[in-house]
């Protein structure tokens, strides 16, 4: 009988790697690490003898884009290809897995079978790397492999330093949907209609690649001028080619200035200025620009300083009180997160939260905030003021923790609470992704003793449908339904739909900003119970909700 393949799973999630050995001990043998550095000491220990990596992303001590970019620089461990596992599959969390060097990527919660699937096929594809050119090319395609393609990008630019070039990166939109409506074998002969179109449009004398899925790359010698009419005929093109209609690729141009940066980095920058244009009509292409780079250098300063930041508690949570329309009494708060960075000053949850959500880090700062949020409400009851709930965000990824209901439960027995003193807002969209995943865990919560808020209800498309179905105790309404000035019949009706239906299903109503006397009013008309908003109070930092929370009950 053949050995064993090893693999190397690099996970700090002690169940997450018990899963990933479980599901792959039948077929190989399973090493594993806590974190990159360790996975590094295992990488020397057993010579590079691993036929595949099993990444994840948001790890402590080293994580795994810096694990990435020690392995790609060491020759010895290069050439093992890499899946990274991360907790969703946002596509910009794709490509910057894929450009660090990944050879694939997978969500969780881990799915058996895609998970053997695809450590199957990468270290088949490896195995056989001899016949296939070594992966020079792509064999959908006939196009350079993103591999080799930076290869050779590189040493054109190193033999000509004194002519100007240009990355030209595109990916379709709504790619997904083509494959899903019309079949892959249509969306197979899409992409090979594109790969014959960057070789016509770069007459043979640029360096063309298939990277990924719906991604393509080239490298040119510079352009005095692109126009939007350029790229538009090539669109046209591909649609004619095809045999389909309404088709449409977006473009981004990276000109080549600095040529210490890595090629992956400049394909990537191209492909960030491609998705900076999705959704504008007949805007086809984008350069990476001054902007841009100063949104990524942006938020790479926000990556690099988030460990120290949570770990030195820059991070604050402030309250926004919810009140009681019947009688303007406060009946709660929801807490949300502000970062007092020493430099910067008071950042607002929209300048990193997108950014967490897309890397990871999210699940830890949602778990700093509950932290806090429970000390509040045990500094209340230890000061005998009569209780207040607090709402906490309960994030996607959040969801998908295996941990979740143990942390939850740690902290309500570590501050000494009734678990109905935390309320967790949970987002409608959520709900969607994977129904019957998220139901089960929430309705584990609510079993547990957790009141459930269901936030931002209104703003997806399946409410109606699953909400009978939904584990769930109070709905807060969408701010968008109460915002419109001025009120329509039809928007009054919907609210009033909304609340008949919560009242039919015995459910509390939220409706949160709330801005205007006026709209104050529409609310009371229709019934509904609680309100927040900026007409009664911004969020603040719990000594003045304190104060404020004194003055209403004097």
């Amino acid at each position: 009988m053949a050995a064993k393949r090893n693999i190397l799973v690099v996970e700090d999630n002690m169940l997450n790697r018990s899963l990933l050995r479980e599901i792959l001990k039948p077929g190989y043998d399973v090493v594993e690490a806590e974190n990159g550095q360790e996975a590094l000491a295992r990488l020397h220990e057993y010579a590079g003898h691993f036929s595949l990596i099993l990444l994840d992303i948001v790890m402590p001590v080293m994580d795994g884009y810096a694990f990435l970019a020690a392995v790609k620089e060491d020759a010895a461990f290069a050439s093992i290809p890499v899946i990274v596992t991360t907790q969703n599959d946002a596509e910009s969390e794709e490509v910057a897995a894929l450009s660090c060097g990944a050879a694939d990527f997978v969500a969780k919660p881990y799915k058996p079978q895609i998970i053997l699937h695809r450590v199957a096929n990468i270290i088949h594809l490896r195995e056989t790397a001899a016949l296939v050119n070594e992966f020079q090319y792509d064999q959908l395609t006939g196009l350079y492999s993103k591999a080799f393609f930076c290869r050779q990008v590189r040493d054109r630019l190193l033999q000509n330093p004194d002519k100007g070039y240009d990355i030209i990166c595109s990916d379709i939109v709504n790619f997904k949907l083509v494959n899903d409506i019309f079949g892959i074998a249509t969306g197979d002969r899409l992409l090979r209609t594109i790969a014959q179109c960057y070789h016509e449009n770069t007459y043979g004398e640029g360096i063309c690649s298939h990277f990924h899925a719906d991604q393509f790359a080239c490298m040119v010698e510079h352009h005095s001028e692109y126009t939007e009419k350029m790229f538009q005929d090539v669109c046209a093109r591909i649609n004619e080619m095809s045999q389909m209609q309404n088709v449409v690729v977006k473009w981004g141009i990276y000109h080549v200035r600095d040529r210490t940066v890595p090629v992956e980095q400049m394909c990537d920058r191209a492909l960030l200025a491609a998705r900076g244009i999705k959704g504008q009509y007949q805007k086809y292409f984008a350069y990476y620009d001054d902007v841009l780079r100063s949104k990524l250098l942006r938020e790479q300063k926000i990556v690099d300083s988030m460990e120290h930041a949570l770990a030195d508690g820059q991070f604050e949570i402030y309250l926004q009180p919810k009140y009681r329309i019947k009688d303007s009494r406060m009946v709660g708060a929801e807490a949300l997160v502000r970062w007092n960075h020493p430099e910067w000053g008071v950042q607002s949850p929209a300048v990193f939260v997108p950014l967490f959500e897309r890397n990871g880090f999210i699940t830890r700062l949602d778990q700093y905030v509950w932290d806090k949020a429970c000390a509040v409400l045990r500094d209340w009851e230890g000061r005998g003021l009569p209780p207040l709930p607090i709402s906490v965000n309960v994030s996607r990824a959040d969801i998908y923790n295996v941990d979740l209901a143990d942390i939850l439960k740690g902290l309500i027995h570590q501050y000494q609470l009734p678990p109905s003193r935390l309320h967790l807002e949970i987002t409608e969209s959520a709900y969607t992704e994977n129904p019957q995943q998220i139901i089960d865990t929430v309705s584990h919560l609510r079993e547990m003793g957790f009141v459930i808020e269901m936030d931002d209800f209104g703003s997806g498309y399946s409410s109606l449908h699953m909400l009978h179905k939904m584990p769930v105790d109070v709905l807060k309404l969408d701010m968008q339904f109460i915002q419109s000035e001025p009120a329509t019949p039809v928007n009054q009706e919907i609210m009033c739909f909304i609340m008949n239906l919560a009242h039919l299903m015995e459910l509390g109503v939220v409706a949160e900003g709330v801005e205007t006397a006026e709209q104050l009013e529409r609310l009371r008309e229709i019934g509904c119970e609680c309100v927040q908003g900026y007409y009664f109070a911004k969020p603040m930092p719990v000594e003045a909700f304190e104060r404020l929370r004194a003055a209403c009950n004097a």
